[in-house]
Protein backbone atom coordinates (compact mmCIF):
# COMPACT_ATOMS: atom_id res chain seq x y z
CA UNK A 1 0.00 0.00 0.00
CA UNK A 2 1.45 3.67 -0.85
CA UNK A 3 1.77 6.08 1.96
CA UNK A 4 -0.77 8.53 1.61
CA UNK A 5 1.01 11.56 2.47
CA UNK A 6 4.73 12.88 1.94
CA UNK A 7 6.51 14.90 4.55
CA UNK A 8 7.81 18.26 3.12
CA UNK A 9 9.82 20.97 5.43
CA UNK A 10 9.65 24.65 5.72
CA UNK A 11 10.96 27.01 7.68
CA UNK A 12 8.04 26.29 10.14
CA UNK A 13 8.74 23.15 10.08
CA UNK A 14 7.73 19.80 8.58
CA UNK A 15 4.17 18.86 7.34
CA UNK A 16 1.95 16.07 5.93
CA UNK A 17 0.96 16.98 2.50
CA UNK A 18 -0.57 14.02 0.28
CA UNK A 19 1.41 11.71 -1.71
CA UNK A 20 0.19 12.27 -4.96
CA UNK A 21 -0.77 16.02 -5.31
CA UNK A 22 1.79 18.08 -7.00
CA UNK A 23 1.28 21.49 -4.63
CA UNK A 24 3.97 21.62 -1.83
CA UNK A 25 4.40 22.70 1.68
CA UNK A 26 3.33 26.23 1.36
CA UNK A 27 0.37 25.33 -0.65
CA UNK A 28 -0.69 23.09 2.48
CA UNK A 29 -0.67 25.29 5.10
CA UNK A 30 -2.54 28.06 2.81
CA UNK A 31 -4.91 25.02 2.26
CA UNK A 32 -5.65 25.32 6.25
CA UNK A 33 -5.36 28.82 7.22
CA UNK A 34 -7.93 30.03 4.00
CA UNK A 35 -10.92 27.88 4.08
CA UNK A 36 -12.87 31.27 3.52
CA UNK A 37 -15.37 31.46 0.33
CA UNK A 38 -15.93 27.74 -0.82
CA UNK A 39 -14.46 29.32 -4.00
CA UNK A 40 -11.17 28.46 -5.53
CA UNK A 41 -9.12 30.94 -7.00
CA UNK A 42 -10.22 32.02 -10.95
CA UNK A 43 -8.37 29.28 -13.23
CA UNK A 44 -8.35 32.09 -15.80
CA UNK A 45 -5.74 33.50 -13.02
CA UNK A 46 -4.19 30.43 -12.85
CA UNK A 47 -3.49 30.38 -16.70
CA UNK A 48 -2.57 33.67 -16.61
CA UNK A 49 -0.18 33.41 -14.06
CA UNK A 50 1.70 30.16 -16.42
CA UNK A 51 1.83 32.29 -19.03
CA UNK A 52 3.84 35.12 -16.64
CA UNK A 53 5.83 32.46 -15.19
CA UNK A 54 6.84 30.83 -18.75
CA UNK A 55 8.09 34.44 -19.76
CA UNK A 56 10.20 34.72 -16.39
CA UNK A 57 11.76 31.28 -16.53
CA UNK A 58 12.23 31.71 -20.48
CA UNK A 59 13.68 35.38 -19.61
CA UNK A 60 16.12 33.39 -17.20
CA UNK A 61 17.49 30.98 -19.42
CA UNK A 62 18.15 33.14 -22.44
CA UNK A 63 20.20 35.06 -19.90
CA UNK A 64 22.00 31.95 -18.81
CA UNK A 65 20.62 32.70 -15.19
CA UNK A 66 18.63 28.90 -15.09
CA UNK A 67 19.94 25.94 -17.03
CA UNK A 68 18.61 25.17 -20.45
CA UNK A 69 17.34 21.70 -19.16
CA UNK A 70 15.48 22.96 -15.78
CA UNK A 71 14.36 25.90 -17.61
CA UNK A 72 12.89 23.83 -19.86
CA UNK A 73 11.09 21.52 -17.97
CA UNK A 74 9.07 24.49 -16.49
CA UNK A 75 8.36 26.24 -19.61
CA UNK A 76 6.75 22.58 -20.61
CA UNK A 77 5.06 22.24 -17.07
CA UNK A 78 3.49 25.29 -17.74
CA UNK A 79 1.96 25.00 -20.91
CA UNK A 80 0.08 22.17 -19.68
CA UNK A 81 -1.50 23.91 -17.12
CA UNK A 82 -2.28 26.98 -19.87
CA UNK A 83 -3.89 24.18 -22.15
CA UNK A 84 -6.24 23.29 -19.16
CA UNK A 85 -3.50 20.27 -17.62
CA UNK A 86 -3.44 19.89 -13.65
CA UNK A 87 -6.17 21.86 -12.95
CA UNK A 88 -7.16 20.05 -9.74
CA UNK A 89 -3.75 20.71 -8.51
CA UNK A 90 -4.95 24.62 -7.59
CA UNK A 91 -7.22 24.67 -4.78
CA UNK A 92 -6.97 27.81 -1.81
CA UNK A 93 -9.57 29.70 -1.77
CA UNK A 94 -9.89 32.64 -3.84
CA UNK A 95 -9.58 34.51 -0.59
CA UNK A 96 -6.27 34.55 1.43
CA UNK A 97 -4.05 36.66 3.25
CA UNK A 98 -0.76 37.82 1.95
CA UNK A 99 -1.37 39.72 -1.23
CA UNK A 100 -1.46 36.65 -3.27
CA UNK A 101 1.74 34.96 -1.83
CA UNK A 102 -0.20 31.87 -1.73
CA UNK A 103 -1.33 31.95 -5.06
CA UNK A 104 2.63 31.88 -6.07
CA UNK A 105 3.41 29.38 -4.29
CA UNK A 106 1.27 27.01 -5.29
CA UNK A 107 1.75 27.93 -8.98
CA UNK A 108 5.65 27.92 -7.75
CA UNK A 109 5.43 23.90 -6.61
CA UNK A 110 3.02 22.93 -9.09
CA UNK A 111 5.52 23.59 -11.76
CA UNK A 112 8.27 22.78 -9.27
CA UNK A 113 7.14 19.37 -9.10
CA UNK A 114 5.90 18.58 -12.45
CA UNK A 115 9.10 19.76 -13.88
CA UNK A 116 10.50 17.65 -11.70
CA UNK A 117 8.57 14.44 -12.89
CA UNK A 118 9.32 15.29 -16.12
CA UNK A 119 13.40 15.40 -15.28
CA UNK A 120 12.48 11.54 -13.85
CA UNK A 121 12.71 13.12 -9.78
CA UNK A 122 10.10 12.35 -7.48
CA UNK A 123 7.28 14.77 -6.21
CA UNK A 124 7.85 16.83 -3.10
CA UNK A 125 12.23 16.26 -3.51
CA UNK A 126 13.30 19.75 -5.32
CA UNK A 127 16.34 18.09 -6.30
CA UNK A 128 16.41 19.15 -9.32
CA UNK A 129 14.20 22.29 -9.34
CA UNK A 130 13.13 24.30 -6.69
CA UNK A 131 10.35 26.36 -6.52
CA UNK A 132 11.83 29.48 -5.25
CA UNK A 133 15.23 28.93 -6.72
CA UNK A 134 14.32 27.85 -10.18
CA UNK A 135 10.60 28.61 -10.79
CA UNK A 136 10.73 32.05 -8.79
CA UNK A 137 14.01 33.06 -9.74
CA UNK A 138 13.93 36.75 -9.96
CA UNK A 139 10.31 37.32 -9.24
CA UNK A 140 7.99 38.43 -6.43
CA UNK A 141 4.47 37.56 -5.93
CA UNK A 142 4.61 41.48 -5.82
CA UNK A 143 5.28 42.08 -9.47
CA UNK A 144 3.99 38.34 -10.63
CA UNK A 145 0.44 38.53 -9.01
CA UNK A 146 -0.61 42.28 -10.65
CA UNK A 147 0.90 41.33 -13.85
CA UNK A 148 -0.83 38.23 -13.86
CA UNK A 149 -4.62 40.01 -12.63
CA UNK A 150 -3.89 42.30 -15.64
CA UNK A 151 -3.15 40.11 -18.18
CA UNK A 152 -6.37 37.26 -17.30
CA UNK A 153 -8.68 40.91 -16.84
CA UNK A 154 -7.59 41.97 -20.76
CA UNK A 155 -8.37 38.08 -21.89
CA UNK A 156 -11.59 38.04 -20.72
CA UNK A 157 -12.54 42.01 -21.33
CA UNK A 158 -11.98 40.84 -24.93
CA UNK A 159 -14.09 38.05 -24.73
CA UNK A 160 -16.19 40.29 -22.78
CA UNK A 161 -16.28 42.82 -25.88
CA UNK A 162 -17.09 40.18 -28.19
CA UNK A 163 -20.81 38.94 -25.99
CA UNK A 164 -21.57 42.21 -25.42
CA UNK A 165 -21.45 43.16 -29.35
CA UNK A 166 -23.51 40.03 -29.87
CA UNK A 167 -26.09 41.67 -27.27
CA UNK A 168 -25.44 44.73 -29.44
CA UNK A 169 -26.46 43.43 -32.62
CA UNK A 170 -29.90 41.36 -31.56
CA UNK A 171 -31.32 44.89 -30.37
CA UNK A 172 -30.21 46.15 -33.42
CA UNK A 173 -32.38 43.46 -35.32
CA UNK A 174 -35.23 44.04 -33.68
CA UNK A 175 -34.45 47.65 -33.32
CA UNK A 176 -35.36 47.28 -37.19
CA UNK A 177 -38.12 44.86 -37.24
CA UNK A 178 -40.12 46.83 -34.91
CA UNK A 179 -39.76 50.13 -36.61
CA UNK A 180 -43.08 50.05 -38.15
CA UNK A 181 -44.94 49.27 -35.17
CA UNK A 182 -46.54 52.24 -33.38
CA UNK A 183 -46.85 52.58 -29.63
CA UNK A 184 -47.30 54.81 -26.65
CA UNK A 185 -44.37 56.32 -25.07
CA UNK A 186 -44.21 56.38 -20.87
CA UNK A 187 -42.29 58.49 -18.35
CA UNK A 188 -42.68 57.82 -14.59
CA UNK A 189 -44.55 54.68 -15.39
CA UNK A 190 -47.51 56.66 -17.33
CA UNK A 191 -48.14 57.76 -20.61
CA UNK A 192 -45.92 59.85 -22.11
CA UNK A 193 -45.96 60.80 -26.67
CA UNK A 194 -46.02 58.73 -29.34
CA UNK A 195 -43.13 56.39 -30.64
CA UNK A 196 -42.32 53.21 -32.39
CA UNK A 197 -41.32 50.11 -30.42
CA UNK A 198 -38.26 50.34 -32.79
CA UNK A 199 -36.87 53.63 -31.22
CA UNK A 200 -37.51 52.04 -27.65
CA UNK A 201 -35.35 48.85 -29.18
CA UNK A 202 -32.91 51.00 -30.50
CA UNK A 203 -31.96 53.18 -27.07
CA UNK A 204 -31.31 49.46 -26.00
CA UNK A 205 -28.98 49.22 -28.80
CA UNK A 206 -27.28 52.59 -28.32
CA UNK A 207 -26.82 51.94 -24.46
CA UNK A 208 -25.13 48.54 -25.14
CA UNK A 209 -23.09 50.59 -28.12
CA UNK A 210 -21.41 52.42 -25.75
CA UNK A 211 -21.01 49.96 -23.18
CA UNK A 212 -19.30 47.89 -25.84
CA UNK A 213 -16.79 50.51 -27.04
CA UNK A 214 -15.99 51.00 -23.02
CA UNK A 215 -15.27 47.93 -22.67
CA UNK A 216 -13.04 47.71 -25.63
CA UNK A 217 -11.01 50.59 -24.95
CA UNK A 218 -11.02 49.93 -21.08
CA UNK A 219 -7.61 47.29 -21.85
CA UNK A 220 -6.04 50.06 -22.48
CA UNK A 221 -5.89 50.80 -18.42
CA UNK A 222 -4.47 47.42 -17.78
CA UNK A 223 -1.11 47.45 -20.33
CA UNK A 224 1.27 48.41 -18.08
CA UNK A 225 2.71 46.12 -15.77
CA UNK A 226 5.10 46.24 -13.13
CA UNK A 227 6.71 42.30 -13.96
CA UNK A 228 10.33 43.36 -13.10
CA UNK A 229 9.83 45.10 -9.88
CA UNK A 230 10.16 42.83 -7.63
CA UNK A 231 8.99 42.98 -3.77
CA UNK A 232 8.42 46.82 -3.89
CA UNK A 233 9.02 48.26 -7.52
CA UNK A 234 12.67 49.08 -7.19
CA UNK A 235 14.06 45.66 -8.82
CA UNK A 236 15.63 44.68 -5.62
CA UNK A 237 17.65 41.22 -6.84
CA UNK A 238 16.95 40.89 -10.02
CA UNK A 239 19.88 41.83 -12.89
CA UNK A 240 18.89 44.42 -14.74
CA UNK A 241 19.27 42.75 -18.01
CA UNK A 242 15.68 40.56 -16.65
CA UNK A 243 14.01 43.15 -15.93
CA UNK A 244 14.72 44.88 -19.57
CA UNK A 245 13.99 41.57 -21.39
CA UNK A 246 11.20 39.82 -19.40
CA UNK A 247 8.88 42.33 -20.30
CA UNK A 248 9.73 41.72 -24.23
CA UNK A 249 9.06 38.11 -23.68
CA UNK A 250 6.00 38.16 -21.57
CA UNK A 251 4.33 40.34 -24.12
CA UNK A 252 5.88 38.16 -27.32
CA UNK A 253 4.37 35.03 -25.28
CA UNK A 254 0.92 36.35 -24.73
CA UNK A 255 0.82 38.30 -27.91
CA UNK A 256 -0.60 41.66 -25.66
CA UNK A 257 0.24 45.20 -26.16
CA UNK A 258 1.78 45.51 -22.88
CA UNK A 259 4.20 47.78 -21.32
CA UNK A 260 6.81 47.86 -18.05
CA UNK A 261 5.85 50.50 -15.70
CA UNK A 262 8.04 53.98 -16.06
CA UNK A 263 7.84 53.68 -11.96
CA UNK A 264 7.19 50.60 -10.84
CA UNK A 265 7.22 51.85 -7.33
CA UNK A 266 3.80 53.54 -8.50
CA UNK A 267 2.53 50.11 -10.14
CA UNK A 268 3.58 47.93 -7.37
CA UNK A 269 1.75 50.50 -4.71
CA UNK A 270 -1.28 51.45 -6.27
CA UNK A 271 -4.03 49.15 -7.81
CA UNK A 272 -6.61 52.53 -9.14
CA UNK A 273 -6.50 50.85 -12.32
CA UNK A 274 -8.57 47.53 -11.04
CA UNK A 275 -11.18 50.11 -10.06
CA UNK A 276 -11.82 52.16 -13.22
CA UNK A 277 -11.94 49.40 -15.35
CA UNK A 278 -14.25 47.75 -12.52
CA UNK A 279 -16.36 51.11 -12.79
CA UNK A 280 -16.92 50.27 -16.49
CA UNK A 281 -18.22 46.77 -16.14
CA UNK A 282 -20.80 48.84 -12.91
CA UNK A 283 -21.62 51.24 -16.08
CA UNK A 284 -22.45 47.66 -17.96
CA UNK A 285 -24.53 46.43 -15.28
CA UNK A 286 -26.25 49.48 -14.89
CA UNK A 287 -27.71 48.90 -18.30
CA UNK A 288 -28.66 45.61 -18.22
CA UNK A 289 -30.36 46.51 -14.93
CA UNK A 290 -32.08 49.36 -17.16
CA UNK A 291 -33.04 47.39 -20.01
CA UNK A 292 -34.14 43.53 -18.01
CA UNK A 293 -37.01 46.29 -16.12
CA UNK A 294 -38.10 47.46 -18.94
CA UNK A 295 -38.25 44.49 -21.04
CA UNK A 296 -40.32 42.59 -18.38
CA UNK A 297 -42.72 45.78 -18.00
CA UNK A 298 -43.38 45.68 -21.40
CA UNK A 299 -43.83 41.80 -21.52
CA UNK A 300 -46.34 42.58 -18.69
CA UNK A 301 -48.18 45.15 -20.94
CA UNK A 302 -48.24 42.77 -23.71
CA UNK A 303 -46.54 44.89 -26.13
CA UNK A 304 -43.88 42.42 -26.61
CA UNK A 305 -43.79 38.46 -25.72
CA UNK A 306 -40.46 37.16 -24.11
CA UNK A 307 -39.63 33.30 -25.17
CA UNK A 308 -40.86 30.88 -22.51
CA UNK A 309 -37.89 28.79 -21.66
CA UNK A 310 -39.29 27.17 -18.61
CA UNK A 311 -42.46 26.49 -16.39
CA UNK A 312 -42.95 29.57 -13.86
CA UNK A 313 -44.87 28.34 -11.09
CA UNK A 314 -44.95 24.82 -9.30
CA UNK A 315 -48.73 25.63 -8.39
CA UNK A 316 -49.87 27.46 -11.16
CA UNK A 317 -50.51 26.38 -14.63
CA UNK A 318 -49.33 27.47 -17.97
CA UNK A 319 -47.48 30.59 -16.07
CA UNK A 320 -44.09 31.89 -18.01
CA UNK A 321 -41.88 34.22 -16.30
CA UNK A 322 -39.33 36.58 -17.70
CA UNK A 323 -36.48 34.83 -16.41
CA UNK A 324 -33.34 35.87 -18.53
CA UNK A 325 -34.49 39.33 -17.16
CA UNK A 326 -34.47 38.02 -13.77
CA UNK A 327 -31.17 36.85 -14.39
CA UNK A 328 -29.90 39.85 -15.88
CA UNK A 329 -31.03 42.06 -12.91
CA UNK A 330 -29.35 39.59 -10.75
CA UNK A 331 -26.08 39.34 -12.77
CA UNK A 332 -26.25 43.23 -12.60
CA UNK A 333 -26.46 43.27 -8.97
CA UNK A 334 -23.27 41.03 -8.19
CA UNK A 335 -21.31 43.60 -11.08
CA UNK A 336 -21.96 46.11 -9.02
CA UNK A 337 -21.34 44.58 -5.59
CA UNK A 338 -18.29 43.26 -7.02
CA UNK A 339 -17.47 46.99 -7.63
CA UNK A 340 -18.01 48.18 -4.63
CA UNK A 341 -15.52 45.46 -2.99
CA UNK A 342 -13.00 46.05 -5.96
CA UNK A 343 -13.30 50.27 -4.70
CA UNK A 344 -12.34 49.07 -1.23
CA UNK A 345 -9.54 46.83 -1.74
CA UNK A 346 -7.76 48.88 -3.82
CA UNK A 347 -8.24 52.07 -1.78
CA UNK A 348 -7.00 49.87 1.48
CA UNK A 349 -3.25 49.39 0.22
CA UNK A 350 -0.47 50.44 2.89
CA UNK A 351 2.21 51.94 1.56
CA UNK A 352 4.30 49.95 -1.08
CA UNK A 353 1.92 47.44 -1.63
CA UNK A 354 -1.42 46.15 -1.77
CA UNK A 355 -2.23 43.48 1.03
CA UNK A 356 -6.02 42.75 -0.34
CA UNK A 357 -4.66 41.63 -3.81
CA UNK A 358 -6.98 37.87 -3.75
CA UNK A 359 -10.35 39.93 -3.45
CA UNK A 360 -9.80 42.41 -5.99
CA UNK A 361 -8.71 39.33 -8.48
CA UNK A 362 -11.78 37.52 -7.03
CA UNK A 363 -14.41 40.47 -7.60
CA UNK A 364 -13.03 41.33 -11.03
CA UNK A 365 -12.89 37.82 -12.63
CA UNK A 366 -16.15 37.34 -11.17
CA UNK A 367 -17.72 40.28 -12.46
CA UNK A 368 -16.19 39.50 -16.18
CA UNK A 369 -17.19 35.81 -15.72
CA UNK A 370 -20.87 37.01 -15.11
CA UNK A 371 -20.89 39.59 -17.81
CA UNK A 372 -19.53 37.29 -20.12
CA UNK A 373 -21.85 34.64 -19.51
CA UNK A 374 -25.50 36.84 -19.31
CA UNK A 375 -24.37 38.89 -22.18
CA UNK A 376 -24.41 35.31 -24.62
CA UNK A 377 -27.48 34.25 -22.90
CA UNK A 378 -29.22 37.84 -22.88
CA UNK A 379 -28.61 38.35 -27.03
CA UNK A 380 -30.12 34.72 -27.60
CA UNK A 381 -33.00 35.48 -25.37
CA UNK A 382 -33.53 39.03 -27.52
CA UNK A 383 -33.57 37.45 -30.80
CA UNK A 384 -36.57 35.38 -29.82
CA UNK A 385 -38.43 38.63 -28.66
CA UNK A 386 -41.75 39.31 -31.09
CA UNK A 387 -43.99 42.10 -30.71
CA UNK A 388 -47.84 42.03 -30.55
CA UNK A 389 -48.50 44.75 -32.97
CA UNK A 390 -52.92 44.88 -32.09
CA UNK A 391 -51.74 45.25 -28.33
CA UNK A 392 -49.23 48.41 -29.10
CA UNK A 393 -52.15 49.89 -31.28
CA UNK A 394 -54.66 49.18 -28.74
CA UNK A 395 -52.85 51.55 -26.30
CA UNK A 396 -51.92 53.87 -28.80
CA UNK A 397 -55.53 54.31 -30.03
CA UNK A 398 -56.79 55.26 -26.28
CA UNK A 399 -53.98 57.29 -25.06
CA UNK A 400 -54.88 60.82 -24.26
CA UNK A 401 -51.53 61.68 -24.68
CA UNK A 402 -51.65 60.74 -28.32
CA UNK A 403 -52.84 63.67 -28.97
CA UNK A 404 -49.46 65.96 -28.38
CA UNK A 405 -48.72 65.24 -31.93
CA UNK A 406 -51.38 67.22 -33.43
CA UNK A 407 -50.06 70.61 -31.51
CA UNK A 408 -48.46 71.96 -33.87
CA UNK A 409 -51.44 72.05 -36.53
CA UNK A 410 -54.41 72.68 -34.07
CA UNK A 411 -52.69 74.20 -30.60
CA UNK A 412 -53.03 73.65 -27.29
CA UNK A 413 -56.14 74.49 -26.74
CA UNK A 414 -57.76 73.29 -29.60
CA UNK A 415 -56.33 69.75 -28.14
CA UNK A 416 -57.69 70.52 -24.66
CA UNK A 417 -61.23 70.89 -26.30
CA UNK A 418 -61.18 67.96 -28.16
CA UNK A 419 -59.73 65.60 -25.11
CA UNK A 420 -63.02 67.48 -23.26
CA UNK A 421 -65.17 66.29 -26.23
CA UNK A 422 -63.40 63.05 -26.58
CA UNK A 423 -64.17 62.00 -22.28
CA UNK A 424 -67.67 63.48 -22.74
CA UNK A 425 -68.29 61.19 -25.23
CA UNK A 426 -68.07 58.19 -24.09
CA UNK A 427 -66.17 56.58 -27.10
CA UNK A 428 -63.06 54.70 -26.20
CA UNK A 429 -60.93 54.81 -29.73
CA UNK A 430 -59.28 58.53 -29.47
CA UNK A 431 -57.05 57.84 -32.56
CA UNK A 432 -60.52 56.98 -34.67
CA UNK A 433 -62.45 59.86 -32.76
CA UNK A 434 -59.86 62.62 -33.74
CA UNK A 435 -59.95 61.01 -37.02
CA UNK A 436 -63.61 61.90 -37.52
CA UNK A 437 -63.00 65.38 -36.56
CA UNK A 438 -59.83 66.63 -38.38
CA UNK A 439 -60.17 64.59 -41.14
CA UNK A 440 -58.06 60.68 -42.16
CA UNK A 441 -55.47 62.81 -44.27
CA UNK A 442 -54.70 64.94 -41.34
CA UNK A 443 -54.76 61.76 -38.89
CA UNK A 444 -53.07 59.25 -41.35
CA UNK A 445 -50.24 61.60 -42.29
CA UNK A 446 -48.79 63.04 -38.47
CA UNK A 447 -49.74 59.43 -36.64
CA UNK A 448 -47.74 57.68 -39.60
CA UNK A 449 -44.43 55.53 -38.33
CA UNK A 450 -42.22 57.51 -40.14
CA UNK A 451 -43.92 60.47 -39.10
CA UNK A 452 -44.04 59.75 -35.28
CA UNK A 453 -39.61 58.84 -35.47
CA UNK A 454 -38.84 61.68 -37.39
CA UNK A 455 -37.11 64.77 -35.29
CA UNK A 456 -39.11 67.39 -34.86
CA UNK A 457 -42.05 68.41 -37.72
CA UNK A 458 -41.12 70.01 -41.15
CA UNK A 459 -44.90 72.45 -41.97
CA UNK A 460 -48.06 73.29 -39.71
CA UNK A 461 -50.74 72.17 -41.49
CA UNK A 462 -54.09 73.75 -40.20
CA UNK A 463 -57.23 72.18 -40.90
CA UNK A 464 -59.64 74.70 -41.95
Amino acid sequence: MKNEYRIEKDALGELKVPAGVYWGIQTQRALENFSLSGRVVNPSLIGAYCLVKKACVQTNMELKLLEEKKAQAVIDACEEVIEGKLCGQFPLDALQGGAGTSTNMNVNEVLANRAEEILGGRLGEYRIVDPIEAVNLNQSTNDTYPTALKVAAILKLRELSAEIAGLQGALQKKEKEFSGVVKIGRTELQEAVPMTLGQEFGAFSEAIARDRWRVFKCEERLRVVNIGGTAIGTGLTAPRDYIFLVIETLRRITGLGLSRGENLVDQTANNDCFAEVSGILKSHASNLIKISGDLRLLNLLGEIVLPQLQAGSSIIPGKSNPVVPEAATQAGMKVIADDLIITQACSRGSLQINEFMPVIAQALLESLDILININRVFASHAAGITADEKRCRWYFDRSPAIIAVLLPHIGYNKAEELLAEFKDSGEEDLRAFLSGKLGRELTGKVFAPHNLISLGYQSRELPP
